[in-house]
């Protein structure tokens, strides 16, 4: 009996063994499918998080979710597309205040020149003159076309055929220059300068090309086309002048073709530095005028000369009936100077070195309007 029951109690522990094992294989199997349920629910939530990503905003937001290294670029760019937006905005900004300073600016010279418009005055016609130069040089002349006196240096005698201005002016273009650029005038007070030499100065606001300018406006204002050059012709050298304002007018009558070619200068020094030759037209003080003529005589060549002393006799015949005493006698010379480039072109020297730049500003005036009268 006993031997028996020994028996039984161990295939009673064997299978409490068993079923003890088979119980944590069951529970070690159903945890593990239970784990991979979990991961499986875990990775559809991430499929579906992708997709909703993928729906409502876009694939660079959908990279930027999933790596991180693509974020990071893409935050990089929308900083320097503020950015670039920011300097756009402040680039928008400026063009629109320049442009807005650009419209004053432009509307106040707009003004500016409708005022200095207004401030250019024209000659009056009808009024007293009379010639009041201190010191005067007595005038010089040996032939004389009705109330023209001419002053004539040549071989040359001039018969009244020759003297006629029987000359009919078409091309009313009128170009001016200066082949001795820097002369200028006696300092006063309305134009004070620093001379860079003897009555003269590269500061072309004192000197003849001054003049000129003051000419080009006045004729403009009777509707003439001007050409004013303002070249230096005369500095940094004095030898050359000529051959220098030469190549300036043809190059000049290429584009803007003239019969009327003025080469404005001032009367040299000589030997009376305060001579001002003046003349007082109503209550005004006018610096006087000459026109220099040259010729062939000296051997070059110049056809067309006669034409041009036409043309001064012309212009001053009617000076003289506006102006009396604008002018002083033509001067005809030997010399070409230059005036074989049109049909009348001559020398105007305005005043000398005893003047004052304001006196020969008013004489442009009076020219202009003689010029004006001549070619209308």
């Amino acid at each position: 009996m006993f031997n028996v029951t020994v028996l039984r109690l161990k295939d009673i522990v064997k299978y409490i063994i068993c079923i003890f094992v088979l119980i944590l294989l069951i529970f070690s199997i159903t945890n593990y499918f239970s784990s991979m349920k979990k991961n499986t629910k875990d990775v559809t939530q991430k499929i579906e998080n992708v997709t909703n990503e993928i729906s409502n905003n876009s694939l660079l937001s959908c990279l930027d979710a999933t790596l991180p290294v693509v974020a990071s670029i893409n935050n990089a760019e929308e900083k320097e597309q503020e950015k670039l937006n920011e300097n756009d905005i402040l680039k928008s900004i400026l063009e629109t205040q320049i442009s807005s300073i650009k419209e004053v600016q432009n509307a106040e010279e707009v003004s500016e020149e409708k005022d200095n418009e207004e401030d250019i005055e024209l000659a009056e016609t009808e009024i007293g003159t009379e010639v009041i130069t201190n010191n005067p040089i007595a005038e010089n002349y040996n032939t004389q076309y009705g109330n023209v006196k001419i002053k004539n240096q040549t071989d040359y005698e001039l018969t009244q055929e020759m003297m006629t201005p029987d000359i009919t002016i078409e091309n009313k273009n009128i170009l001016i220059f200066h082949t001795h650029s820097c002369e200028s005038y006696t300092s006063s007070e309305l134009y004070p300068y620093t001379p860079t030499g003897n009555f003269r100065t590269t500061d072309l606001n004192f000197t003849v090309t001054r003049v000129g300018t003051e000419l080009t406006t006045q004729l403009q204002q009777y509707g003439y086309n001007v050409i004013h050059d303002t070249s230096y012709h005369d500095y940094p050298s004095y030898n050359g002048s000529y051959t220098n304002s030469l190549k300036t007018v043809e190059s000049l009558l290429q584009t803007n073709p003239s019969d009327i070619i003025i080469d404005l200068h001032r009367d040299a020094v000589g030997s009376r530095s305060d001579y001002a030759p003046t003349v007082k037209i109503g209550d005004e003080e006018a610096a006087q005028i000459m026109f220099v003529i040259g010729t062939n005589q000296g051997g070059l060549w110049h056809p067309n000369w006669n034409q041009n002393l036409k043309f001064a006799i012309k212009v001053q015949e009617k000076a003289e009936e506006m102006y009396p005493g604008l002018f002083k006698p033509i001067m005809l010379t030997a010399s070409r100077y230059n005036q074989h480039t049109g049909k009348y072109a001559n020398i105007i020297e305005v005043g000398a070195t005893g003047n004052k730049l304001e006196q020969c500003l008013t004489s442009m005036k009076y020219l202009a309007k003689v010029f004006d009268e001549v070619m209308k």
